[in-house]
């Protein structure tokens, strides 16, 4: 299955359309950590994770995982663990899944830079909630009910194509 990003306001699906919000800065080919770009390219779809406390666990044929309070993204490009879920502490800083606002209460990982991980070039590019579509600093944002749809008619080895 294969989601498309169109005019970088709605994600494609089949026979459906969802409106969404981007990076700030628009798409980029050469997307730098930071420089509130969403990556082109295509990529696959990762795991699904969501806050039990806030959500019910969404219906979704996709690996799914519970946000704890520790979690993080190493955004650190000189960590060993740059684009990876990391244990939040004193030693490991990086962005918060377990955030005070919705916008991460349930996201899915775009596979950007995941595999053969390269500093420097993006990291934490995800698809997550948003209540009025304000841009991003990357990722893709849908409201709730949208990502829910979404996550439904998604199954395992789907890709996302951004252009």
């Amino acid at each position: 299955m294969l989601i498309k990003l169109k005019n970088k306001q709605y994600l494609i699906v089949d026979e459906f359309k969802f409106k969404c919000s981007v990076g700030k800065n628009g798409l980029k080919n050469q997307k730098r950590e930071g420089d509130n770009c969403t990556p082109k390219g295509n990529f696959k779809i990762g795991k699904v994770y969501y806050r039990s406390d806030r959500v019910k666990k969404p219906e979704t044929e996709l690996t799914t995982k519970i946000i704890k309070k520790n979690m993080g993204w190493c955004n650190d490009p000189y960590n060993r663990n740059y684009n990876k879920e990391i244990t939040l502490n004193k030693k490991n800083k990086g962005e918060k899944l377990f955030r005070s606002d919705s916008v991460y209460d349930i996201l899915i990982v775009i596979e950007y830079n995941t595999k053969k991980i390269k500093p420097f070039i993006g990291s934490a590019i995800f698809i997550h909630l948003t209540r009025n579509y304000k841009h991003t600093q990357g990722c893709i944002a849908l409201n709730k009910n949208d990502l829910l749809v979404l996550l439904k008619i998604l199954k395992p080895g789907s890709k996302i194509n951004i252009s």
